[in-house]
């Protein structure tokens, strides 16, 4: 009698990836010529991997969104779900918002940096705020984010990652006029879309076999960047900026430790170890591709088959907060912004304070659940607030880290938005 040989379950492997790439990124410093061959030849594959995940994020949302909505014949019951989906989204980026500027209030990150290193740090800003500046079109309406949401054209929509919300919108109409036509006519488009769904679950299936290489390959060559340079120079930098990313990291652990517990608990009834034992793969995932949209696949697969939450509830509330639910985004732009007026010396009123939090807020909503999207967003909030947009450089450094981190909240917000609209009657 053979014995069943035993697997190591994903996450694990994923771990292994994380430690061994942690264990590569910074033992570069002590081989030359090993920053670069970790840049040309270990790098492109995470960039491989996240780009495959990236693939199907578009698809994934479109196939889910519509076959989701379509097979919801009670319109009332698409505006419920969808009613209590909008008005969770919106309190706890709210409540991730104010976190955020109480934290930096009490903490006061950008007074703990010394001036001269404050002094090395500006000169040391060169044309990254610009590049990032072009990225964001920050003339006409405060509104314009929510013209932007509206698309002109469905195939110039789904060519971008970066027009997810686009994306969302037509693929929310497009599910609710499938529901309200006759069956007969809508039962072959729904047949081809949910064959094609089972065609990119079994690609999700596919790529993630190769998941610990890719996040191997991410964070050896985060870690490469960040120690090809004057070593000790770094850590003195990164020093001063340990308040800040203290600040960050604190919102976030009470956002994922206090806030989201007592929300999936007291409307699910889903304690805090079964939430975290269930996704604890696609928290890893988010962790190492600082991206909610490459995430969504892998979120999905596990809200429906560890939390058991009907298809139709997941696959319509995870899309739909992949593209506008981004808490811990929200928070770290709060934290960002108080830090960047402490840095200059400018004191910040009530007044500005709460229109950085309301700002964030609705920014948070148009940022792409991609890499670095939170930073873009970050200078309309500087516009907004009278706050010097070239400010944004101090932060550049920590930032690929809290990027991570953050997105890991941004997956919690989603799933638990999917617990709470379940509630305890399906259990």
């Amino acid at each position: 009698m053979s014995k069943k040989v035993r697997t190591i379950p994903l996450h694990s492997q994923i771990l292994i990836g994380i430690f061994a790439g942690i264990l590569c990124g910074t033992s570069v410093i002590f081989i030359q010529g090993g920053h670069t061959f970790i840049q040309f030849y270990v790098a492109p594959f995470g960039n491989i991997f996240l780009k495959l995940l990236q693939l199907i994020a578009i698809p994934v949302i479109l196939t889910s969104l519509i076959t989701g909505l379509a097979k919801i014949k009670d319109v009332k019951k698409i505006g419920s779900m969808g009613l209590k989906t909008v008005i969770f989204f919106i309190c706890t980026t709210l409540i991730a918002t104010t976190i955020g500027v109480i934290i930096a209030d009490i903490i006061r990150p950008g007074k703990s940096i010394d001036e001269n290193i404050k002094k090395e740090m500006i000169a040391s800003m060169g044309v990254t705020s610009d590049d990032i500046s072009d990225q964001l079109n920050t003339g006409g309406s405060p509104l314009t984010f929510i013209e932007n949401m509206v698309p002109s054209n469905f195939f110039q929509s789904i060519s971008s990652n970066q027009n997810m919300i686009q994306v969302v919108l037509f693929a929310i109409l497009f599910g609710v006029a499938l529901s309200r036509i006759g069956e007969e006519k809508a039962k072959p488009v729904l047949l081809f879309l949910e064959g094609t769904n089972e065609a990119l679950t079994l690609m999700i299936n596919l790529i993630m076999k190769i998941a610990p290489l890719g996040v191997f390959a991410l964070v050896a060559s985060v870690l490469a960047k960040v120690s090809a340079g004057d070593l000790q120079k770094s850590i003195h930098l990164l020093s001063g900026l340990a308040w800040y990313s203290l600040s960050v990291l604190t919102g976030l652990c009470i956002m994922i430790c206090l806030v989201y517990p007592v929300l999936f608990y007291t409307f699910s009834g889903t304690s805090y170890s079964m939430f975290f034992k269930s996704m604890r793969s696609a928290f890893l995932l988010a962790f190492t591709s600082s991206s909610s949209s490459a995430t969504l696949p892998l979120t999905m697969q596990c809200v429906e088959k560890n939390l058991k939450v009907d298809k139709e509830i997941a696959g319509f509330v995870l899309p739909f907060g992949t593209t506008i639910n981004m808490d811990g985004t929200a928070l770290y732009q709060c934290v960002a912004a108080i830090f960047i007026a402490q840095f200059f010396n400018l004191e910040l009123s009530w007044t500005q304070q709460i229109v950085i939090i309301l700002t964030a807020t609705t920014a948070a909503a148009g940022a792409a659940g991609i890499p670095g999207a939170g930073m873009v967003t970050l200078i309309m909030i500087l516009q907004n607030a009278g706050l010097p947009t070239a400010g944004i450089n101090l932060i550049l450094i920590p930032d690929r880290i809290l990027d991570m981190c953050r997105t890991v909240i941004n997956v919690a917000g989603d799933v638990t938005a999917c617990l709470v609209v379940k509630g305890r009657s399906k259990a």
